[in-house]
């Protein structure tokens, strides 16, 4: 099992204005998928889901959000097939954050080597998801 992160400062403080940013998160788990959404709304963000890797693939290449946070574990195409996939048709146009329940160092390494730009482990910590999303 893997130790949560620490909040830094213990604040949950809002992001900074989004401008409009669209954000879509592709999760298998419903509760966590759901929570992340209305949390990413609350804080001002256009927010699109998809519950497997395939429909994740399509919803980026049809919707072209400016973020993607991914699962690693999914169904149909993991997440590191997500990765390189958009990475290959969209290139540097997607932020692409992995968040995942794997946390070993080689994990973490394996997430970037296949194009994501950042790797959360589960459950996110929000000011540092706060940060990347805000910026």
């Amino acid at each position: 099992m893997c130790p949560p992160a620490p909040l830094e400062n213990g604040s949950l403080a809002m992001p900074p204005q989004p401008s409009a940013r669209r954000v879509l998160i592709i999760e298998d788990n419903p509760d966590g998928r759901d929570t992340l959404q209305m949390l990413l709304q609350e804080w001002g963000y256009q927010v699109e889901v998809a519950e497997n890797g395939l429909e994740g693939v399509h919803k980026i290449l049809e919707w072209r959000p400016q973020v993607a946070v991914v699962d690693i574990g999914l169904p149909l195409l993991d997440g590191y097939q997500v990765a390189q996939q958009a990475r290959a048709a969209l290139g540097d146009q997607v932020l692409l954050i992995a968040l995942t329940a794997y946390c070993q160092t080689q994990d973490r390494e394996r997430a970037l080597a296949h194009g994501f730009d950042f790797f959360l482990i589960k459950p996110a910590n929000l000011e540092v998801l706060s940060r990347l999303l805000g910026g």
